[in-house]
């Protein structure tokens, strides 16, 4: 049998291995990885190039984020999807996928500048695009920022041409709080996009009328008789008008 003394050299000399080990650059390396990436580039709006991004890092950490993500422990998903972001700032997935969190959570303030990030860095149009400019449009426009919301509001028409439904909400949401110009913009690009659907040139005309532009409203109401001619409504609305010209 082994001395009580050989027992305690060989236990000391298996410390100081594992000792030696943890201290050696490559597992140092390791623990330290993503707090040296987040140390040097922690302000997420910056934005690097070459050396500086770090993505097989940054694809690790998304990967991490969608796994919380999948398990809805949303702020250690948070938490992973910044550092992603931290490592590679063009890394788009992440920047989505954190806006989209954000938007879950009801966080728009947060969410609101990722998804602008995230447009900025799209060179193709894709349905995660059409998703953030139509959504960043709506929480621009809940913050009465309309000169910004009208922006994204008509590229957001000219990304999903067939959804008339948004148009008629981005031009009542402006028509009612007294932007009768932007929602004249709106419909006018409805009209581009659509320009078979009658019920734009009427509903352009209607907030024509509103405004005391009457002229314009017949026009756009003879467009929309002119498209639907089996339309009476569309018909008698041309002729009192017409006869309100006339007076």
């Amino acid at each position: 049998m082994k001395s009580e003394a050989t027992i305690t050299r060989f236990w000391l000399a298996s410390i100081l291995c594992i000792c030696y080990l943890s201290l050696s650059p490559l597992a140092l390396s390791q623990d330290t990885g993503v707090s040296s990436v987040l140390d040097r580039y922690g302000n997420l709006n910056a934005e690097r190039n070459g050396p500086t991004i770090d993505a097989g890092l940054a694809q690790k950490l998304y990967r991490r984020g969608n796994t919380y993500s999948n398990l809805e422990r949303y702020e250690e998903a948070i938490g992973e999807y910044r550092k992603a972001i931290s490592a590679d700032p063009n890394f788009s997935d992440a920047i989505r996928n954190l806006a989209n969190t954000y938007f879950f959570l009801e966080r728009f303030s947060e969410a609101k500048p990722l998804l602008a990030r995230f447009i900025a860095l799209q060179t193709n149009v894709t349905a995660g695009l059409i998703a953030a400019v139509s959504s960043l449009g709506e929480l621009e426009r809940k913050d009465a920022n309309y000169e910004i919301s009208i922006t994204y509001d008509l590229r957001a028409i000219e990304l999903n041409p067939r959804d008339d439904s948004q148009v008629h909400v981005m031009a009542n949401t402006y028509n009612n709080v007294g932007e009768a110009d932007m929602a004249i913009q709106i419909y006018t690009a409805g009209i581009e996009a659509m320009p078979e659907n009658a019920f734009f040139d009427r509903s352009l005309g209607r907030i024509l009328e509103q405004a005391g532009r009457l002229e314009e409203a017949l026009l756009a109401y003879e467009s929309a008789a002119e498209k639907d001619p089996d339309s009476q409504f569309y018909t008698d609305l041309v002729e009192a008008t017409r006869n309100r010209l006339n007076r």
